[in-house]
């Protein structure tokens, strides 16, 4: 049985000149190579995102819900934001 599936896509020129440039300058061997690693590429950011969505965001909102008084209104965030940029900005943190 055949663990591949052969495929026709179709491209932008830009991306197809870019797979094309990635074989010829020999970091592939094949165009299938270059695809089957931005797919790989691919999933392993949808991985990411899901990992920080489950172990950041969601228990960021379950606390939130629990203790809503705990929340900062959008002016306390931009001082916030402001203030670490000037930290960032003098060295200090």
């Amino acid at each position: 049985m055949r663990s591949t599936q052969q495929m026709s896509i179709t491209l932008p020129i830009e991306m197809a000149a870019l797979v094309k440039a990635k074989v010829a300058a020999g970091e592939y061997a094949t165009e299938s190579e270059v695809i089957r690693d931005g797919l790989r590429a691919l999933l392993a950011r949808d991985r990411a995102m899901e990992d920080w969505l489950r172990d950041e965001v969601i228990p960021a909102a379950a606390a939130l819900k629990a203790e809503p008084d705990r929340a900062l209104s959008a002016e306390q965030v931009r001082e916030h934001m402001a203030a670490k940029r000037q930290r960032k900005g003098t060295g200090k943190t």
